[in-house]
């Protein structure tokens, strides 16, 4: 053979393999494309080319074909088999890619898909770079699953999310139906995003509910986008469409490092670090009854539009956000007083306690605001398991050795108080209070019922003694009383709120020293 017979040989060969490329990439599937465009939704490569930096995006298995060893399965046609996995850049930081194709047999991961999901889940961990996965499916391909021979092994997908969890940060768009093994991918997963009226998550669809429970329900009820971003808080957002949502997990990414032995992505500002806000001196209401939007607060306490809030509409008495102070991303973990008196439920507690984690986990210094007047109480609260459920909040504050600062608003009431981080109880680098704060065991008037029922009762005037009683109380829970006793570092002017926090976290290193025993792990309450 001549060497140009080696190489038109070689030419032929590239040709062919070339061509069957082309079969699987989307100009190859015309009739899928516009299906998913009828839609109103991107195909998954597609999907990719938006979220990545421009022609970043490196495929890998692109020609794997599905498992045919069957009857059932002997013709089978999946391109790619249903899973698209590669690694791309995402404002110029490397990130690992797995997708679901729905336009091949609903999004299902057949057997070789699963490979190649796993393939990406793991390149993540190894590479030490973010996992994005884009998901649209039913979860595993029934064509293969129901073969001992296939599922009897099973996979060690979870063993690769849990590998990864705190090392790399993962996280998800839900693009379509996403019920079964979507959802189980989203419960370990960093940041879940949803498209209203579009995504779905759940551990079954309607069709399976219904065979194996008799049960009738469509897919909105069961599990859409509304379900689990505010009532179940699976989801951490809910968008209208997926530009949004892709653009959702790219802010996301951009306050975290690319793995948690990497420094924060400090971003230059020009917004000054001694910025003061009038409007801070007023916003706490003169009446303890009426509320305000602590919102607004960390608005004005950081880096002009650098607030990105997780889960905004769960839980709402309590607020988790993202932000940056000088250019440096941080955690905000606050008390909402429009709901609940910014209260401590199990939602709140559980939904501020996996936040703290993921700050602590790629480390981001965390600043709690603090206007709680207690943990819930009652039957409800009972029922709901918080009396085990609100040490998981108290477990993630004790965990967590990144620089932390708490400031009391207004209330900072028993439990609640501490759990929050007040004073020294989880040993915070700084601790300020407000002029408006109000620091105590219990809410007055309940103490004076509890401690002082047989004083006023017997009083000549019961109603006026309780009065007297309360306003003794109450003028012993002031700011400046708590920094007499140092239970507190300092009281500060609330404008030059931005300043002490910038200040306080210049000079603090990255991590406290490790004061925890020698033990293998610590055992979460939940």
């Amino acid at each position: 053979m001549t060497a140009d017979d080696g190489a038109g040989g070689g030419r032929e060969l590239l040709d062919g393999i070339e061509a069957a490329r082309a079969r699987v990439l989307d100009g190859g599937r015309p009739e899928a494309v516009a299906h998913q465009h009828d839609q109103g939704k991107y195909t998954t490569r597609e999907r990719i080319a938006e979220i990545c930096d421009d022609g970043s995006f490196l495929e890998y298995g692109s020609l794997v074909e599905p498992l045919r060893d069957t009857g059932f399965n002997k013709d089978l046609v999946a391109p790619a088999d249903g899973v698209i996995i590669g690694s791309g850049l995402i404002d110029d930081r490397p990130v690992s890619i797995m997708a679901h194709d729905y336009t091949v047999l609903g999004g299902s991961t057949g057997r070789h898909g699963s490979y190649k999901a796993n393939r990406a889940i793991l390149q993540a961990g190894d590479h030490g770079i973010p996992l994005v996965a884009l998901l649209e499916g039913g979860g595993h391909r029934i064509q293969d699953g129901q073969d001992s021979r296939h599922f009897a092994s099973g996979s060690p997908v979870f063993q690769h999310f849990a590998r990864n969890s705190g090392w790399v940060p993962m996280a998800m768009a839900m693009l379509g139906q996403g019920f079964a093994g979507p959802t189980n991918y989203a419960s370990l997963a960093d940041f879940v995003v949803m498209v209203r009226g579009g995504s779905t998550m759940g551990m079954a669809g309607p069709a399976l509910v219904k065979a194996g429970l008799g049960e009738e329900i469509d897919k909105e009820d069961l599990g859409g986008a509304t379900m689990q971003t505010n009532r179940f808080g699976i989801s951490d957002l809910a968008v209208d469409d997926e530009d949004r949502a892709l653009e959702a997990v790219r802010r996301f990414l951009s306050y975290l490092p690319a793995n948690a032995q990497q420094p924060l992505p400090i971003q230059p500002t020009d917004d000054p670090a001694g910025r003061a806000e009038e409007e801070l001196l007023e916003i706490i209401p003169a009446d303890p009854r009426k509320a305000y939007d602590v919102r607004r607060i960390i608005e004005l306490v950081s880096d002009r539009g650098s607030v990105f809030e997780k889960k905004p509409s769960y839980a709402r008495n309590m607020v988790t956000s993202f932000a940056r102070l000088n250019g440096r991303p941080v955690g905000f973990v606050a008390n909402q007083a429009r709901h609940l008196a910014g209260m401590l439920d199990v939602k709140a507690c559980e939904k501020a306690a996996h936040f703290i984690a993921l700050c602590d986990a790629f480390g981001l210094p965390l600043v709690m605001l603090i206007d709680v007047p207690g943990f819930a109480i009652g039957s409800e609260a009972e029922k709901a398991g918080l009396g085990r459920r609100s040490g998981r909040l108290m477990f993630e504050m004790g965990q967590a050795t990144v620089p932390r600062v708490s400031i009391v608003l207004r209330k900072g009431y028993g439990g609640g108080y501490y759990a929050m981080g007040g004073g020294q109880a989880f040993d915070n680098d700084a601790t300020f209070a407000w002029p408006t704060a109000e620091i105590c065991a219990m809410s007055v008037e309940g103490s004076v019922d509890v401690a002082y029922r047989r004083d006023y009762e017997t009083a000549e005037d019961p109603a006026a003694r309780r009065q007297e009683l309360i306003d003794i109380f109450k003028s012993q829970l002031g700011a400046r009383r708590a920094a007499e006793a140092f239970g507190i570092d300092e009281v500060i002017d609330p404008r030059q709120t931005r300043q002490f926090l910038i200040n306080t976290f210049d000079r603090c290193p990255p991590r406290r020293p490790d004061k925890h025993p020698p033990r293998i792990r610590p055992i979460s309450p939940i």
